[in-house]
């Protein structure tokens, strides 16, 4: 049988890796090199750098909660304290109205509370004061410092991604232009001689 018009090659099989270098595509250009290997490198971070610093930057603010809890629950303290005068007010939301306590050293203080508008005056309320005898708010709680855990930690995860996603589309658009330029200089040099060829 006559090998003409076979469709296979005569003579020995091609050595091994031979077709490796056959098959490498001759279209793929640096840039397309490039784009795969910064693509690869944003994978990593966002795969490590996310968790890594949402992790961090999360326990770092609890922490720093964690420790205003502290200092605010060792500065500050409860007390009963008695209106001294009726709060006004026909709404629901508290009104300040004039308390008086003795302090742990029989020492009478006076300030201002939030009370329900309505109290009568000699009412019993609880307070919380410092050492001094100022009336302040109670202390955060570590329901708070978790809170402000997860939130910071959220945000620098949003952070590593918003940063990785505009990492890639300013890579994107740096490569897109040069390729857009380097189509244009080559097609600059091949249309006149396709034009030529075809000129009447």
């Amino acid at each position: 049988m006559s090998t003409q018009g076979s469709p296979y090659t005569p003579g020995p099989p091609p050595r091994r890796g031979d077709h490796a270098t056959k098959g490498r595509n001759s279209l793929r250009r640096a840039s397309d090199t490039l784009e795969c290997w910064m693509r690869r490198i944003l994978m990593v971070v966002l795969v490590l750098g996310l968790p890594a610093a949402a992790v961090s930057a999360g326990l770092t603010a609890y922490e720093a909660s964690m420790h205003t809890v502290r200092t605010q629950a060792a500065e500050r303290h409860q007390v009963t304290a008695r209106l001294t005068s009726t709060a006004g007010g026909g709404d629901w939301v508290k009104r300040p109205a004039p308390v008086r306590w003795t302090d742990l050293n029989g020492v009478v203080r006076t300030g201002t509370a939030l009370v329900k508008p309505g109290t009568p005056k000699g009412s019993t309320v609880r307070v919380w004061v410092t050492h001094d005898g100022r009336v302040t708010d109670a202390p955060t709680s570590t329901l708070n410092a978790a809170t402000s855990g997860w939130l910071v930690g959220g945000m620098a995860a949003f952070g590593v991604a918003a940063g990785s996603y505009a990492a890639w589309a300013g890579i994107r658009l740096v490569l897109d232009r040069r390729r857009y330029a380097q189509w244009d200089a080559e097609w600059g040099r091949v249309e006149p001689r396709w034009s030529a060829r075809f000129r009447p």
